[in-house]
């Protein structure tokens, strides 16, 4: 990939430094008390940013209406592109997840960046595609599930235990839930070539991370991350061919645009949406301060940005035993 200097890095980053068990009315969930990861891996207490009444009233709203237009029978890719939809014109927000004090699972609705938009529209898809809607009566059961799915999305091999668990690289964020089961890389699969340049944005930068200042062990932690992170394989599709493989790629599919930036992997992200025929991507950008769904089709908007050369895909995989 192409370097770029540090001031187009940190304008451009976004998130970085900016962007089961059956029951009588038919529950698919392995855990009813808690959620996706099991009563054993999830704690809700001082690591857990709960969200404000507002926070969770958009969620109730966002997965309400998706089982009242019958979305949980749909496959997941589906649901991801409709709720996704859902949520054009929630403002933008940076450093949405970087809460004073420790590490916690940080639950924001009412703004989003490009990855906590991600997120939370699969979470919320993967909620849908787990339980009944009568879940959604039981405060405390929604609200532990619901926070167990993002966390099991949002941290390495789900485990919350400090600042260098979160999948700070959304290539690793990839290839994580790759290897778990919820999403499958298709990067290679559509004709990728090999992205051979090293990670190491975070340890290079220290200065635009707050918590690698506080937490001299927090940089060694990221540096051995980045390492092995830097000697895996992992492909992209080039800016020149995205307009060939597009129609491999299907609505709520995950989209990350690879980063010219050097030692930086991916500059943003989004889901894919077709409009009239042509391949759009549906993201939260920094520039328009708003979710929106992009007025130039994906492959046309890749080339026309800077800083940005080609896309990883990564397509939601339904949970297991829906």
């Amino acid at each position: 990939m192409r370097a770029a200097g540090p001031l187009f890095a940190m304008l451009s980053l976004g998130w970085f430094v900016a962007c089961g068990k059956g029951s009588p009315d038919g529950e698919r969930l392995r855990d009813p008390s808690v959620g996706e990861l099991g009563s054993a891996s999830l704690t809700l207490g001082p690591t857990t940013r709960s969200g404000t009444e507002e926070d969770w009233g958009i969620m109730q709203e966002q997965a309400r209406w998706a089982y009242r237009n019958g979305l949980d029978t749909l496959p997941i890719g589906q649901i991801v592109a409709r709720i996704g939809e859902r949520f054009v014109g929630t403002p933008y927000a940076p450093h949405t997840l970087e809460a004073e004090g420790e590490e916690g699972l940080v639950i924001e609705l009412q703004e989003l960046d490009c990855v906590t938009f991600v997120e939370n529209v699969l979470a919320l898809a993967r909620f849908v595609r787990s339980v009944p809607e009568a879940m959604l009566g039981d405060q405390m059961r929604h609200r532990a599930y619901y926070s167990g799915i993002l966390q099991n999305i949002r941290y390495r091999d789900g485990n919350l235990d400090g600042y260098p668990t979160r999948l700070h690289y959304f290539s690793e964020w990839i290839s994580d839930k790759d290897a778990r089961g919820l999403a499958r890389d298709l990067s290679a699969e559509l004709g990728g070539v090999p992205d051979d340049e090293p990670i190491d944005f975070m340890t290079t930068h220290p200065d635009a991370y707050r918590q690698l200042g506080e937490n001299p062990a927090f940089l060694q932690a990221l540096q051995t991350i980045e390492e092995r992170l830097s000697s895996e394989p992992r492909h992209y599709v080039s800016q020149e061919r995205i307009a060939e493989v597009a129609d491999r790629i299907q609505d709520g599919d995950l989209i990350a645009a690879t980063s010219t930036v050097a030692g930086l992997d991916v500059a943003h992200t989004g889901i894919a949406l077709w409009k009239d025929g042509q391949l759009h991507l549906l993201h939260a950008p920094l520039v328009d301060g708003v979710v929106e769904v992009s007025e130039l089709p994906l492959a046309d908007r890749v080339q026309r940005i800077g800083g940005q050369d080609g896309i990883m895909i990564a397509r939601p995989l339904d949970p297991e035993g829906t």
